[in-house]
């Protein structure tokens, strides 16, 4: 498996994950700021919060890493919190800005 079928299947994994405040998977409400996939099947993950008081701030995160976790190719996976720059609403792919009417 190539490091870019990789990173789809990730992204897939990923896209599983709901903020339970907002209807829309993490991916996709743009809290995945950075996606790296290198050689080996070594992962890293530069995510976001909607807020930095976010009551889900510790189940979030840690639900992004098992899903990637679950992935047979994976074999090192990690996870860095970042509120630089803070997350907005310029952040939504098109199918969530779709869902709230924003385009």
């Amino acid at each position: 498996m190539t490091n870019e079928e990789l990173k789809a299947k990730i992204i897939e994994g990923i896209k599983t994950v709901f903020d339970p405040e907002i209807p829309i998977n993490v991916w996709d409400l743009g809290l995945i700021y950075e996606l790296t996939v290198t050689d080996g099947g070594k992962v890293k993950v530069l995510m976001t919060l909607t807020a930095p008081n976010c009551p889900e701030a510790e189940r979030l995160p840690q639900e992004v890493l098992d899903r990637i976790k679950e992935i047979p190719e994976v074999a090192q996976a990690e996870l860095e919190i970042t509120f630089e720059p803070a997350w907005d609403l310029r952040r939504l792919s098109d199918d969530a800005k779709l869902m709230f009417e924003l385009i």
